[in-house]
């Protein structure tokens, strides 16, 4: 349960994948296998990928059972750009938010490879004028006054124009995401949120 999100319910499929998923899979799990040969993974310790098969499955089901207004997709956090890769393969218009420029540079070069043309943006997933603190249970979002906070924004990217937001936040940071998800997404809009171990969920912000 999240305070101030309703659930989304999921129902995942089973069976074969497609092949374009398979591909596409197959060539991100060899960056992912030579990101961490080059022993990059102690540079970057916060990045874990999610489940990517559990991540198709979870998108599949929310287009299937029409919980979607539309097919506007971002990842934020995005690392290597596996989420927005799945999600442009199920026809979404997909794009993905990440820091680091290493990692935004090997999730361009894959996308390219594998001819796919969602955006992966070198910048903050936190809008203009929004910071983090830790607070007593994790990060908390500090919320700016005066118009911005009615109407965050990127120079980017429009968050209300999203459909869909994927993250998968580390376990003390998902509340702290849902924050940011009830000011970046309109009423329509969903979070799928990975929580590890194969586990994912979705939610909407309560009318």
């Amino acid at each position: 349960m999240i305070d101030g999100l309703e659930e989304v319910p999921l129902q995942p499929a089973e069976g074969e994948l497609p092949d374009a998923v398979r591909d596409w899979l197959e060539a991100a799990a060899k960056v992912s296998s030579d990101f961490y040969g080059e022993g990059l993974g102690r540079r970057y310790y916060r990045y874990v990928p999610s489940d990517p098969v559990v991540v198709y499955r979870a998108i599949e089901s929310l287009v299937v059972r029409r919980e979607l207004r539309g097919r506007r997709f971002c990842e934020l956090g995005c690392g290597f750009g596996i989420a927005a890769g799945l999600a442009e393969l199920l026809g979404f218009q997909a794009c993905g938010i990440e820091w680091e420029e290493d990692l935004c540079r090997r999730s361009r070069e894959l996308r390219d490879r594998q001819g796919l043309a969602f955006k992966v943006f070198h910048e903050s997933y936190l809008p203009e004028g929004y910071e983090v603190v830790q607070g007593m249970g994790g990060k908390d979002l500090v919320v700016p006054g005066g118009p911005a906070a009615e109407q965050p924004m990127f120079e980017f990217l429009d968050p209300a124009d999203i459909d869909l937001f994927f993250v998968y936040p580390w376990p003390d940071e998902e509340e702290f995401m849902a924050q940011l998800f009830r000011h970046l997404g309109d009423e329509a809009a969903v979070l799928l949120m990975y929580q590890g171990e194969g586990e994912i969920s979705a939610w909407r912000g309560r009318e």
